[in-house]
């Protein structure tokens, strides 16, 4: 019998060290534990997607291995200072890495863009720069982390109400040499056990022991010792009902409603910065362009002024005047140089690229905007008009005075009615539903605090059979798990609420949070209306600078055209030249700026009505009010 024990001891010695490295090398391995987590955000997003915005699109926080910048950087040999510049598939793996095929380093099979050709610069459309910063801007990568790290905070408070398994092995060697005998021998237990929290504040959980002890001095005993309890713990006052104890899972389903809201926010917010910041871009060489032109006339008018002057035709001072104002010209062109290059550059770190990547934008979006203004204004970039309006100009020298304000009523289709254009933004404003439900985030936290005043008072009962065994009870019976001899206890236990201190400030310091978050709605809804007033007042602000600098080019032009003739026929000074030159560069300029500025309001309006779509891929669908008559 003692050697079957023995035996049984070594045995159960096995098991421990192969249980062991089985658990340590099984088939639970971090990759495993990753994709499982994986799959338990997406289900999580993919819920929550549709609860928040009534949809569900693709979501993934992987990056492609073969991102945009590393093939920039690559292809047209740029300097980088690290692996880390490449992406994090591309980083040296440091010893005891968990997966080693994680992140990857290979290649995307359809990259976003084609091959990066470095001997000319890449031409980007608005369309492909939203797409570009969808993919590449770090902001935009973060708002989607913190989305995914939302959906594993729930999963893990789910997991409080979820069936909890444990188990553990022990084999313990132990020998006693403070006495005359040396005593020594072998523990092995087994232990299994369950529990579960439910929402109404019970607690259950139950276990079973196994223990296999043998003394291996004196008489060798061996016993075997069965035990298993279990328990329950019901809170009935304090701390009870469901909408207490899962206070901190419903806290945690709102708060991933508030992150994918804070996303969508986020990506339209993203999409008008973009469009505004190319736009921008694309001015500032507008006006490179008109600074080059300007400086090119400048500096013929400069000649002619010289050769004339040879010919005693000018004055000296008239052509100091054509040369001083040829050198700030050049001045002007050298700074608008400048302000073109820096403004590009401060745009690639928008779209998350190199500053020292080769691209430019397609100069086309300016002739594409002019034409999308013709159809709310009647204008042309190069100033041609149709019939002056009235309230800009009056052909008829007698005519009485009539100050004729601008209004809405030939305005773009966006510029609507102040309360309408409120309404919607009341309507749709994502961050506005996140700071109401904020609102009721804290009356829930004043009951709960409310809850805390409470005694507390709980129901807790347990039933033991059987006996655990050690080396001090090697030599006693093998024990057996008879219910009917098993000890069971239930009982009451209060604590009656005399110190409450720090629940009564909390409780106190609730209502001044709930006070907060209520200012908080009134705040962003005062702000809100603001916004949306201001973009209609800059749309209509636009519209008629707009006209009025299509006016002004077309009186430059003509300006120009007429000061040059009467040059030429002694009627003009130099100075007339220049100032109707320097006057048609000013003109063109403000009018690509007032068509800018049309644009920009119309998707800053879009924004702050939250009415502009934007998917995944950064692709955005612009807001028609005709869609809303026609529902």
């Amino acid at each position: 019998m003692t050697k079957r024990l023995y035996k049984s001891q070594l045995f159960g010695l096995a098991l421990v060290l192969w249980l062991a490295v089985w658990a340590g090398t099984g088939c639970s391995k971090p990759a495993d534990y990753r994709r499982e987590a994986d799959q338990a955000a997406a289900k999580i997003i993919e819920q929550k997607q549709f609860e928040a915005l009534g949809r569900s699109e693709a979501f993934s926080i992987e990056r492609p291995a073969d991102t945009l910048r590393r093939r920039i950087l690559l292809a047209s040999g740029l300097p980088y200072s690290g692996r880390a510049s490449l992406g994090t598939g591309q980083l040296e793996l440091i010893e005891h890495w968990p997966e080693k095929d994680y992140p990857s380093s290979r290649p995307d099979a359809e990259p976003a863009v084609g091959p990066w050709n470095d001997k000319q610069p890449r031409r980007l459309t608005l369309i492909e720069a939203l797409q570009v910063a969808a993919r590449n801007n770090r902001d935009y990568q973060s708002q989607k982390e913190d989305i995914f790290r939302a959906a594993l905070d729930l999963d893990l408070e789910r997991d409080d109400f979820r069936d909890t398994f444990a188990g553990s092995l022990e084999s313990i060697y132990s020998a006693d040499l403070s006495g005359d005998h040396t005593e020594s021998g072998i523990e092995n237990s087994i232990e299994a056990g369950v529990g579960r929290q439910l929402r109404s504040g019970a607690a259950l959980s139950a276990r079973i022991a196994l223990d296999l002890v043998n003394l291996l001095t004196l008489d060798r005993a061996s016993s075997f010792g069965i035990f298993a309890d279990a328990t329950v713990s019901i809170p009935l006052l304090r701390g009870s009902g469901k909408h207490i104890v899962s206070e901190p899972l419903r806290q945690a389903e709102r708060d991933v409603i508030y992150a994918i809201h804070r996303f969508e926010r986020f990506k339209r917010t993203l999409a008008v910065r973009v469009a505004s910041e190319y736009l921008s871009v694309l001015r500032q060489k507008d006006q490179l362009k008109n600074a080059e032109d300007n400086y090119g006339r400048l500096l013929k008018s400069s000649r002619r002024a010289q050769r004339m002057a040879d010919a005693a035709r000018f004055r000296a001072i008239q052509v100091d005047q054509a040369r001083q104002e040829e050198l700030r010209a050049r001045d002007r062109w050298i700074r608008a140089q400048q302000s073109y290059a820096r403004g590009l550059d401060s745009f690639k770190i928008t779209l998350g690229l190199p500053t020292d990547a080769n691209i430019e934008l397609d100069e086309a979006e300016l002739e594409r905007l002019a034409e999308m203004a013709k159809k709310v204004m009647p204008i042309e970039r190069s100033g041609a008009v149709p019939a002056e309006p009235a309230t800009l100009g009056t052909s008829d020298a007698d005519s009485p005075v009539e100050l004729v304000p601008p209004s809405r009523k030939d305005g773009g289709p966006l510029e609507l009615e102040p309360s309408e254009a409120v309404r919607l933004a009341l309507e749709h404003r994502l961050d506005l539903r996140t700071a109401l439900g904020r609102v009721y985030d804290a009356q829930r936290g004043v009951v709960v605090a409310a809850d805390n005043l409470r005694a507390e008072l709980t129901l807790a009962g347990t039933a033991q059979a059987g006996s655990r065994r050690s080396l001090s009870s090697a030599d006693s019976p093998n024990a057996q798990l008879r219910p009917e001899k098993g000890s069971y206890s239930l009982g009451l236990f209060l604590d009656l609420p005399l110190e409450r201190t720090a629940e009564r400030n909390a409780y106190r310091a609730s209502f001044i949070s709930l006070e907060r978050a209520v200012r908080s709605v009134q705040e962003l809804e005062d702000q809100i209306k603001l916004g949306v007033r201001n973009d209609l007042r800059n749309l209509l602000e636009a519209r008629e600078s707009t006209k009025i600098q299509a006016l002004s080019v077309r009186v430059a032009q003509r300006r120009v055209a007429s000061t040059e003739l009467f040059l030429k026929a002694g009627d003009a000074q130099m100075r007339d030249v220049l100032e109707a030159q320097e006057s048609l560069v000013s003109a063109q300029n403000e009018l690509t700026a007032a068509l800018v500025n049309y644009r920009v309001a119309e998707l800053d309006l879009q924004l702050d009505m939250d009415v502009l779509e934007v998917s995944e891929k950064g692709l955005w669908r612009e807001y028609r009010p005709e869609d809303d008559k026609s529902e």
